[in-house]
């Protein structure tokens, strides 16, 4: 078939032509461009609502867990955990003391301690958790032993425990609203005390044949 013979008004149309076809192109890809923008943007909008949910869930289970920690600890001292360990022979008189803090800069150590009973030659260093793991207990012993560490090197020399000699000893005891039975294990075998919660009350779990308290 003979090639059609091009001129000049052809390769106008030809020219025409290819501009119209690259009109409708772009205009495709403007269209295109601009519904994937739309998704995007819708897309972005539920992110962000299923974020700003998450987030709120969040905020709302740490705060639920913050003030179950803290009835934990109001359960504790209303349920005369004093006397508990009274029973079991130590001579407690002194008040809760709750929060207590400490912090060494030479010896690198710091803490805190969510309640303390305190006597003349016994001190017992509480923590409380919502839910008592095995790992709670271990880090407990950890700051008990820095705390050691803290007062063999300064003393006793914060109100209301100026009067205690540094040789007062440390006895460990952890608390959970919930407490994992692995972690009571641990804790008694280790010789700290467990603190349980049923219900309103609160009490000292019965501890293992031969069990004594670890003291630091």
């Amino acid at each position: 078939m003979p090639h059609q013979q091009l001129t000049y008004e052809s390769v106008l149309e030809l020219i025409r032509e290819n501009s119209r076809k690259g009109s409708r192109e772009i205009r495709k890809m403007r269209r295109w461009l601009k519904e994937q923008g739309a998704e995007f943007d819708r897309k972005m909008a539920e992110q962000k609502a299923e974020y700003d949910r998450i987030s709120k869930e969040t905020n709302k289970k740490i705060g639920d867990l913050t003030g179950s920690i803290g009835r934990l600890v109001e359960h504790m001292l209303g349920e005369r955990i004093i006397e508990q360990f009274q029973a079991l022979g130590y001579g407690i008189t002194h008040p809760v003391r709750r929060n207590h803090s400490f912090e060494n800069a030479k010896l690198w150590v710091k803490g805190e301690f969510d309640l303390m009973l305190v006597d003349t030659d016994v001190i017992i260093l509480i923590s409380v958790k919502t839910t008592l793991e095995t790992k709670d207990v271990r880090h407990h012993m950890e700051k008990i032993e820095e705390y050691r560490r803290h007062i063999d090197a300064v003393g006793f020399v914060q109100p209301p425990f100026a009067h205690l000699l540094p040789s007062t000893r440390f006895i460990g005891a952890v608390a959970g609203a919930v407490v994992e039975e692995e972690a009571m294990k641990f804790a008694h075998e280790n010789g700290l005390y467990t603190i349980v919660q049923s219900g309103d009350a609160v009490e000292i779990a019965k501890v293992p044949e031969g069990f004594t308290a670890r003291e630091w």
